[in-house]
């Protein structure tokens, strides 16, 4: 670029700019006249050849810088020149010795005249070194620059493409001088040009370089996203001055893609490494639909849902579609990463209708979701036009080769579009997913089964005892935990008594309830035998110990109870049981309410707790014996008279124990809750479980509450007969008497019947004094004691036998009938139903009745 000309006398004056083309072949020139010696000397040939125009001017040139050997050649040279000819050619020269100075100069010798006509001649002398140097310098940059394999830009000042290499024409067409006069708005878009814009001003105002500058733009002729890393620096003339900005661009498209693919499988990695720790940690269905979306969203996706089969949900095998095929969904979890986002999927993947968390929807038969469900492969569907989705991935939940739901996920406009990688993790997650959410539904199934299980053989929510007002809660552990083994159980004994139970099987699972299940069976079966509770608990031991062996083996002579030896598999299977022996620890109590006595044993557990009135409440201090199961030590019990309006609770330790606080602290808590004055036995129970830490549902509670009311004394007729064969008489006697008194008419005529019956029985087959007692309750009870221990046994008398049919009659007439050890021999009872009862009378024999007798 030239400096701004000046005019002075019409006469133009330009200078070229520094760092010419002049500057850099450094051009020499001096005059010869006439004689042929020199008459001008330039300042420039001063500085070329270190010789001042005082020292040369007048000399022979020939002389002055040939060497001796060609100088006759250089004088013939001169004269031909100053005869008019023109010379060029290479011309060694030297200065003076002194400087030692060679070299070799391009020489172009011009005849000139002067004023009066006579010959000389102009010289123009170029460095020869300084134009090689220079043909080499092109050379090398033509080289690099039109051979290099990168696209290279050279930029003016004003930021326009002075030069366009060979390559950069390839990538964007043309021949490279077409592009001369370019921006680079020309080759990129709005956004990025602005960029490139910005850096190429930034290079030239600084001269600071820049390196790796990321761009994305497109081919003319190719729509794929290209990627180019982009390498500006400032370029200078020899003085200095910037001319200019050479960008050197390079295609990074491939590398791009696979650090793309890279940082893909490294996400992938990270998403599944993520959804192992996170998803499944849950046995609820809709915790595990949630944690995998948590996920998914914003990782892996825009926005994402999660539909189960609503029959699965239901805890139904088997799924029910319509005559379409379609089968009803519940949308049980959505996420979203974008803030202005419906709370539903729009478009193609989203039912007929708008569905929200906790609806109930089915898919169009031909829908992308509904074949989806139906092939179990994953479908990619596209958003409508104007949606702000722009792709779903619907992709089915498949366990166990079984579909138990649906996931999509769907990206918002903008996001980068789902590749073949992005539907194989989408396919893993949603098995990984489904695996969790089919196990959970398994548990859940399996759980509630055992839940139910464990209920039934829970006693009826409001039982009833004679002498015994009962108040019972039971408290299952959260939705998490297993079921476990505590149970409760109120059973009604013949004279009115009740057998008050608290127990727990030590472990969870169904195993655990399954176990209480048989222990409690156990209970209610020997507890109709009528023993005392240290017995029961005696025989509750040896079951405990028998079952986690469905074998019987006895563990002390590996063989059976009866003595045959055990083979080998048996014991091989009893050394895998060890750790499936099961333990469990029992409160058994029988409250007698004609006495208010209550005989109470104890296998392990808790002890029982007694408010008196008035008093505060008091652990009851009795043997704690060992958890049944143990086995090799016997049980005692103690005797506890209860005053009127008593409260005896039995509870098991999840209401007193957590890994909150110790035990002590619980049963002191326990203790201060029951002391309170509450005028209702319900409410005891409330307050009980409102006061204490109950929540933490690391496992079951139970507790049982009875509040002692004693059969006042007109229920009660006790007598005492002689052995004679007139007690019989005296019996029915005493018997009608009291039934009068108590209003029951009704009943005289059976009840006298029967109470003969068993005072025959006692005279003849007892022995000692026989007693006499009934109780009237919410039924008729009569018990006939005698110091015997031969127990009655029912028997078919022949057609000849003129009796052994006093029990056959005793079982047609009443309600329940039996027998029980005493202390000092035995009682035979038999029950009525009272006539306002909620049972009706026992109806007179029927003729069928009367003949099955013989």
């Amino acid at each position: 670029m030239s400096e701004i000309p000046e005019t002075a006398g019409g006469v133009v004056w330009q200078s070229s700019p520094p760092g010419s083309i002049y500057d850099y072949i450094r051009v020499a020139s001096f005059s010869i006249g006439p004689d042929g010696l020199i008459e001008q000397w330039s300042l420039r040939a001063e500085e070329q050849f270190g010789l001042s125009a005082r020292e040369v001017v007048g000399i022979d040139p020939v002389d002055a810088f040939m060497p001796p050997e060609l100088r006759s050649q250089g004088h013939r040279r001169v004269a031909e020149i100053l005869d008019g000819r023109e010379w060029t050619g290479l011309v060694p020269f030297r200065t003076q010795e002194r400087e030692g100075r060679h070299g070799l100069a391009e020489l172009y010798v011009m005849p000139s005249e002067t004023a009066t006509g006579e010959r000389g001649a102009l010289c123009i002398v170029v460095d020869v070194r300084a134009l090689r140097g220079i043909e080499t310098d092109l050379a090398a940059s033509q080289a690099i620059f039109g051979q290099s394999p990168f696209g290279f830009l050279l930029f003016g000042t004003n930021l326009t493409v002075l030069r366009a290499n060979r390559r950069f024409a390839t990538v964007f067409g043309g021949e490279p001088d077409e592009h001369r006069g370019r921006t680079v708005h020309d080759y990129l878009g709005r956004a990025e040009a602005d960029r490139m814009a910005a850096a190429l001003r930034r290079v030239l105002d600084t001269g600071e370089a820049v390196t790796d500058l990321q761009l994305v733009g497109t081919a003319p002729g190719d729509p794929a996203r290209r990627h180019w890393s982009i390498n500006l620096y400032r370029v200078h003339s020899g003085t200095g001055r910037p001319i200019g900005v050479a960008s050197l661009g390079i295609d990074v498209t491939r590398r791009h893609n696979a650090a793309r693919e890279a940082a893909d499988a490294r996400r992938n990695l990270a998403l599944l490494n993520e959804a192992g720790n996170r998803i499944g940690n849950s046995l609820d269905l809709e915790t595990t639909a949630r944690e995998l979306l948590d996920v998914a969203v914003p990782g892996f996706c825009d926005l994402a849902s999660v539909d189960l089969y609503q029959a699965l949900l239901a805890g139904d095998e088997a799924i029910q579609s319509r005559a379409d095929g379609s089968a009803e969904l519940r949308r049980v979890a959505f996420a979203s990463a974008v803030s202005d986002a419906p709370p539903t999927l729009t478009g193609a993947a989203a039912p007929t209708a708008s569905v929200s968390v906790g609806d109930v929807h089915r898919y169009p038969f031909h829908s992308p979701c509904a074949d989806a469900l139906r092939t179990g492969r994953p479908r990619a569907v596209p958003g409508d036009e104007g949606s702000l989705v722009h792709t779903t991935l619907a992709v089915p939940m498949v366990a166990h080769d079984t579909v138990v739901g649906l996931v999509q996920f769907s990206r918002a406009k903008g996001s980068e579009p789902f590749g073949e990688r992005d539907r194989a993790l989408a396919t893993e997650l949603a098995s990984r997913a489904a695996v969790c959410i089919d196990n959970a539904r398994l548990y859940r199934r399996e759980h509630e089964r055992a839940l139910i299980l464990q209920r039934s053989l829970l006693p009826p929510g409001d039982p009833e005892a004679a002498g015994l007002d009962i108040a019972c809660r039971y408290l299952p552990g959260n939705a998490a935990t297993e079921v476990g083994g505590d149970w409760f159980d109120v059973i009604e004994l013949p004279g009115h008594r009740t057998a008050l139970v608290v127990g727990d099987v030590m472990g969870r699972g169904l195993r655990a309830a399954v176990a209480m299940g048989e222990l409690r069976t156990a209970v209610r079966t020997l507890a109709m035998l009528d023993l005392e509770p240290a017995e029961v608990l005696s025989h509750l031991d040896e079951i405990a110990r028998g079952l986690g062996d469905p074998g019987g083996p006895d563990r002390e002579t590996g063989g059976n109870r009866r003595g045959r030896p055990g083979s080998r598999t048996a014991h091989k299977s009893r050394e895998a049981d060890l750790s499936e022996v099961y333990l469990a620890t029992c409160v058994y109590a029988v409250y007698d309410p004609v006495t208010r006595r209550c005989s109470i044993a104890n296998a392990g557990h808790l002890p029982p707790v007694l408010v008196e009135p008035g008093e505060p409440a008091l652990f009851l201090d009795m043997p704690p014996g060992l958890p049944l199961g143990v086995g090799g030590e016997p049980f005692e019990e103690i005797e506890v008279d209860l005053p009127e309006g008593a409260l005896l609770a039995l509870y098991t330790d999840g209401l007193v124990e957590s890994r909150d606080h110790p035990l002590d602290e619980g049963l002191r808590a326990f203790r201060k809750a029951i002391s309170d004055p509450v005028p209702g036995l319900e409410d005891v129970c409330d307050q009980v479980l409102n006061t204490l830490d109950t929540r933490h549902g690391e496992d079951d509670i139970a507790l049982l509450m009875a509040r002692i009311q004693g059969l006042p004394t007109d229920a009660v007729g006790d007598w005492r007969l002689p052995r004679s064969p007139r007690s019989v008489g005296r019996a029915r006697e005493l018997a009608r008497t009291q039934l009068l008194a108590w209003d029951l008419d009704d009943l005289v005529d059976t009840t006298e019947l029967l109470v003969s019956e068993l005072v025959t029985n006692a005279l003849r087959y007892g022995e000692g004094e026989v007693r006499l007692r009934l109780l009237r309750d919410r039924t008729l009870v009569c018990e006939v004691w005698d110091a015997g221990l031969v127990q009655p046994r029912r028997r078919r008398a022949r057609d000849t036998d003129e009796g052994g049919r006093g029990l056959q009659l005793v079982g047609l007439l009443s309600a329940a009938w039996g027998s029980r050890r005493t202390p000092r021999g035995k009682t035979v009872w038999f029950e009525l139903a009272l006539p306002d009862g909620e049972s009706a009378p026992v109806a007179e024999l029927t003729e069928e009745q009367l003949l099955s007798m013989f």
